[in-house]
């Protein structure tokens, strides 16, 4: 289990990626991103759809892409990256 400092951390990182523009929102973009090698890190919501959940991670997985599903729902994830919808699928372009 991470400790909670180092959750912290990487929230602030992905939040500054988000921020930079270094960051994909959505399934079909991500899933685009993984098909073309531009992602990194793919990152999903605990309450992340199945059906979503089993594309991306079968995806990412052929790729050798890591997933990390975040402790925040899908609204939660929506107003981090400052949108007014739902985000349940996020990646990293850059590390």
């Amino acid at each position: 289990m991470a400790k909670k400092s180092e959750i912290n951390e990487e929230i602030k990182q992905l939040k500054s990626k988000v921020q930079d523009g270094k960051a994909i929102i959505g399934t079909d973009r991500v899933v685009k991103g993984i098909k073309s090698g531009i992602v990194k890190k793919v990152f999903l919501a605990n309450n992340c759809p199945d059906e979503v959940k089993t594309d991306v991670v079968q995806f990412a997985k052929i790729a050798n892409i890591p997933i990390e599903t975040l402790p925040y729902d899908n609204e939660e994830l929506g107003v981090f990256c400052k949108k007014n919808f739902f985000v349940s699928v996020l990646a990293t372009t850059e590390e």
